[in-house]
């Protein structure tokens, strides 16, 4: 699978874990920055790695920043993504059964490492479920963007 992934400075170091990760697991990764610790603006990150998901160039994205919420909030602005805020692997699993995102946003102030990798794992090795009634619920939701 080819995963985007992005983040700002105050995810450098998840990031950099998640691309190592993701990359043994055999996915390719474009990694759209940033690339230190160097304070930067996430939307100038994660904007580029929702759009590639849109656009079909990545399968799926993973961006992450301090809390999460800036770059969920950057990557939802982009049409065609949902992009799930999550802090635990029941979240990861049900946004992807029932919500079928494909944009993962995690905050590495708010985890720890290991939940992080679980995360990931989760989100990364759960389908949609195709249940008619949550592919109507996400019919709605993208009609929005019209």
């Amino acid at each position: 699978m080819k995963i985007a992934l992005a983040c700002d400075h105050g995810a450098f170091e998840y990031k950099e874990i998640v691309k190592e990760m993701l990359t043994k697991e055999g996915h390719i990764v474009e990694d759209f920055g940033c690339y230190s610790t160097e304070s930067v603006d996430y939307p100038d990150y994660a904007g580029p790695a929702a759009q590639s998901v849109a656009d079909g160039k990545n399968d799926r994205g993973i961006v992450i920043c301090g809390t999460g919420i800036g770059v969920s909030i950057t990557a939802n602005k982009i049409k065609g993504i949902r992009c799930a805020l999550c802090s635990d692997p029941v979240s990861a699993k049900l946004t992807r059964e029932h919500n079928n995102s494909n944009v993962l946003a995690m905050g590495q102030r708010i985890i720890g490492v290991e939940l992080m990798k679980e995360i990931v794992r989760v989100w990364m090795g759960t389908e949609f479920s195709h249940d008619a009634r949550h592919q109507r619920r996400i019919d709605k939701v993208m009609a929005l963007e019209k």
